[in-house]
């Protein structure tokens, strides 16, 4: 039977890393009708089996667990050294982190993942190899793939992907493109919808999702359900930062940003975004390690104007209520 066969509501929860995502916020949705899925980006393999095991704990429903892709070739230090003294220089003593690059722990994970299977695992940031699929269905999990594009709905579907996810461009956090590029198509969620639909396998929709009427509006274009991150993250169940929190519960506007992380991302605008966002280079994941503490210390001081405030389009009309509420009131009887 295919995951999504097995959950009674057609809502899925975005896997958010870098904190907002928990086992508690994961397991709720799951006994709630939806799918969770657990964020396992930036984690050591370590914490990424205590995050499973945690949400076992808490569920014995399914859930998922998503993945980074590894980057490709590091970028030029060139390209961004100047950028790192600029950011370094209006710090104002907060500390600055040295650019390096990694691969996530993306063959742990797989490994972990191998080892205590999940019901799906989802991947950000490129396309697995037919190898690492077959790997996984062995163990009796699906493969989801993140897709931005049409062009990477059929390489996903080439490596044999068994369900799509949709991201529109309207979605917060980190695009899901294959390769980040100045260049790169911006679709909306439903026109991306009707593209991918011809390549076969089940779509699931992502993109600003925030009400009821949009939850039917991307079932009626053809998802099988629709993704949410930014309507969970006022949740008391969410590990959303406070700063953020305030942020998301704003009318602030949202922008696509290469500030933060050296990768395109949604956030919400502040002061770090309109000073080093027009000038950021693509360099993924160094700019990551660089602004790390200085975001870390942001948030234990309660300063939205140094942190990476990810929401999608529609953050606004999220509610803070428990993730049952969310998903019975977003995926529930009409």
């Amino acid at each position: 039977m295919a995951v999504l066969d097995a959950v009674p509501t057609p809502i899925v929860l975005a896997p958010m890393a870098g904190g907002p995502s928990t086992p508690v916020l994961t397991a709720a949705v799951c006994e709630a009708g939806g799918l969770g899925f657990a964020a396992l980006g930036y984690l050591s393999p370590e914490r990424a089996a205590e995050e499973l095991r945690a949400t076992r704990a808490l569920t014995a429903r399914p859930f998922g667990a998503n993945v980074f892709m590894p980057p490709g070739e590091p970028a030029d230090p060139a390209s961004y050294a100047a950028w790192v003294e600029r950011v370094r220089a209006g710090a104002g003593g907060r500390p600055v982190g040295a650019p390096r690059t990694g691969d996530d722990a993306y063959e742990e994970k797989l490994a972990l993942l191998c080892a205590e299977p999940v019901a799906a695992v989802s991947f950000t940031f490129g396309c697995p190899s037919r190898e690492v699929v077959a790997r996984l269905r062995a163990a009796g999990t699906e493969t989801w793939v993140t897709v931005t594009s049409p062009q990477e709905g059929s390489e996903a579907v080439a490596a044999g992907a068994d369900v799509l996810v949709a991201q529109g461009a309207e979605a917060g956090g980190h695009r899901g493109t294959f390769v980040d590029r100045v260049d790169a198509p911006l679709y909306g969620v439903l026109a991306l919808l009707q593209l991918l639909e011809p390549l076969g396998p089940p779509v699931v929709a992502a993109g600003a999702i925030a009400t009821p009427a949009a939850v039917d509006a991307v079932l009626a274009a053809g998802a099988e359900a629709a993704q949410v991150g930014t309507a969970f993250l006022l949740c008391p169940e969410a590990g959303t930062a406070e700063p953020h929190r305030r942020a998301v519960a704003s009318a602030g506007e949202t922008a696509l940003t290469r500030a933060y992380t050296g990768r395109l991302a949604r956030g919400i605008r502040n002061r770090f975004t309109a000073e080093h966002g027009a000038d950021a280079p693509l360099a993924y994941p160094e700019l990551h390690f660089v602004t790390a503490p200085l975001r870390a210390a942001a948030r234990a001081e309660g300063d939205a104007e140094a942190v990476n405030l990810w929401a999608g389009e529609a953050h606004e009309l999220a509610r803070e209520e428990p993730a049952a509420d969310v998903v019975a009131r977003l995926g529930g009887p009409r």
